[in-house]
């Protein structure tokens, strides 16, 4: 594999330039159970149905030029339609301060790089850093290893957050391929409420591969939504693994939108710590040509009377690969759970093809447990009844396909990314639509 043998010829020279004090210690033990697990294989379970060869046989600078020449007009054509949001950058895996906007008063939101190096930060990440994620996996080793920037914050007490805060991960000026670790970190203490946006962009015809690994924890009685926001170029590649502890009423959402990249993989672990908490996971997948977009999901109900509800819409194209698994897990003593999923799946093309498996492990006996998942076409009798109006064959499948993925945005409280979702729905489907 060039990839691993990459990082065996460099990783002495590369853990040089990476001085945390917190994170040195972990970084040797990370890097040697990743040599240890290596990447995984289609002899994997978790992986049977994604080939990640065109990925780890590639060679990647493990050294990003810093430079770039991004335009402040490429850039805001980024996130039109978010002028009132909060919004923090890195490019080339150094945050910008000239392009970032922070207006928040009364809240720690610090680059993570700044945040290792700032003692007053040093006892927030001996509490919460590294402490729910799989260390058992190894591309979560590999980030612990070799994580050096990324998006860090602490919502205080009873603190809401008003705007949308939108972290931007932009690559440009590479002439080689480039491997990035990205790791955020999220903490929403009692009381708090924080919506953030990520999104990954690769301006370069070279290959971009970044290992994303997210933290979050909603406290007692707090909101934390996350929203990723996936449109990148067919030159990136993205695996990331998302982990939420939720402790007593509180209420946490990930929405994941994949309309671009050549290989997308994404990993989401809620783990429930108390009870009357709410989980939410809802994900859209418009793809085509050969990109592939794989889902794997896990809810862990290990409290009473808690809830969590998975709603997960593809629409499939051209030689496009689809895969979802998705897992609950319901602990003996977690009575009373009520937990939702389902994954319903468009194909719209001979060379489509997506392979589902939701999955239920319960042993409490007092549950509302249901899962299910369909793969096929558009309604025939759908489909005449708004021909027999005057709507063309390719608009009325058009319209049918936003209706369907539609259902998934319905908890997306921030208007304005509703609405560019809706764009970009309609942009994938080629319909137009007056919104």
């Amino acid at each position: 594999m060039a990839l691993l043998e990459n990082i065996q010829n460099n990783h002495a020279s590369f853990l040089e330039t990476l001085q945390h004090r917190f994170l040195d210690e972990n970084r040797k033990s990370a890097l040697k159970k990743f040599f240890q697990l290596g990447f995984p294989t289609k002899k994997d379970e978790e992986y049977k149905y994604t080939n990640l060869k065109e990925i780890t046989e590639k060679n990647y600078n493990l050294f990003p030029n810093p430079h770039h020449n991004i335009s402040k007009e490429q850039f805001e054509n980024l996130h039109v339609g978010e002028e009132y949001f909060d919004y923090i950058v890195f490019i080339n895996g150094q945050l910008h301060k000239e392009y970032s906007k922070i207006s928040i008063e009364n809240v720690e939101l610090l680059s993570f790089n700044f945040a290792l190096n700032s003692p007053e930060h040093k006892e927030v990440f001996e509490k919460y850093f590294n402490t729910i994620s799989n260390q058992e996996l190894a591309f979560t080793n590999l980030n612990s290893a070799y994580c050096n920037f990324g998006f860090f914050l602490k919502v205080p007490k009873n603190v809401v957050i008003e705007k949308p805060i939108h972290v931007f991960y932009l690559s440009q000026n590479q002439d080689k391929n480039t491997f990035y670790n990205t790791r955020n970190l999220l903490i929403v203490e009692e009381g708090g409420a924080v919506e953030v946006i990520e999104s990954h962009h690769n301006f370069d015809e070279s290959f971009v591969f970044t290992n994303s690994v997210t933290e979050i924890f909603a406290e007692k009685n707090s909101k934390a939504d996350w929203h990723k926001l996936q449109n990148d170029s067919d030159t990136s590649y993205l695996v990331d693994h998302t982990f939420a502890k939720q402790e007593r009423d509180s209420l946490a959402t990930v929405n994941t939108f994949s309309f671009g990249g050549k290989l997308v993989r994404n990993n989401l672990d809620f783990i429930q710590n108390g009870q009357n908490i709410n989980s939410f996971m809802n994900g859209i997948t418009i793809i085509g040509k050969e990109q592939l977009v794989d889902h794997h999901t896990a809810v862990h109900h290990n409290q009473p009377n808690c809830e969590s509800y998975q709603n997960y819409k593809g629409i499939f194209k051209d030689k496009s690969h689809g895969v979802f698994n998705g897992k609950v897990f319901v602990d003996k003593i977690a009575q009373k759970t009520n937990a939702y999923q389902q994954n319903n799946n468009v194909l719209l093309s001979e060379g489509a093809s997506i392979d589902t498996k939701p999955q239920l492990e319960i042993f409490a006996d007092d549950v509302k447990c249901s899962h299910g998942c369909t793969v096929g076409q558009l309604n025939d009798d759908a489909m005449f009844y708004l021909q027999a109006r005057g709507i063309p064959k390719d608009s009325a499948q058009a319209l049918l396909l936003y209706a369907f993925a539609n259902d998934a945005m319905q908890n997306i409280d921030i208007e304005p990314l509703k609405l560019k979702i809706s764009k970009l729905l309609a942009e994938k489907l080629e319909v137009e639509i007056d919104f």
